[in-house]
């Protein structure tokens, strides 16, 4: 019952991370397949990491700004060339 406690408190603190080898390192005592029981038996199952999703469309049908520039940031006076990430055009007020 004591270890089971411990397991419990180890497992909330992890937010539900720690499976059966990180819990067994917290822990140090009790073993690894007592452990394994003792978690298995009350639920306690850690979360796995999400997979990876891609979330640019680098193939998406809208158009692509022209590349004035080419990497040429030189300009032969002030307010020749401006840069920007986002062109958003605006409603005319």
């Amino acid at each position: 019952m004591v270890l089971l406690a411990h397991v419990r408190s180890a497992f909330a603190l992890s937010n539900g991370t720690y499976g059966i080898p990180r819990m067994t390192r917290e822990l140090r005592d009790g073993g690894r397949r007592r452990i394994a029981r003792l978690m298995r038996e009350n639920g306690l199952r850690a979360r796995q990491k999400r997979r990876f999703k891609r979330t640019t469309d680098s193939h998406h049908a809208w158009p692509v700004a022209p590349n004035l520039l080419d990497q040429n940031f030189t300009a032969t006076g002030p307010d020749k060339k401006w840069g920007a990430d986002i062109c958003v055009p605006q409603q005319a007020a």
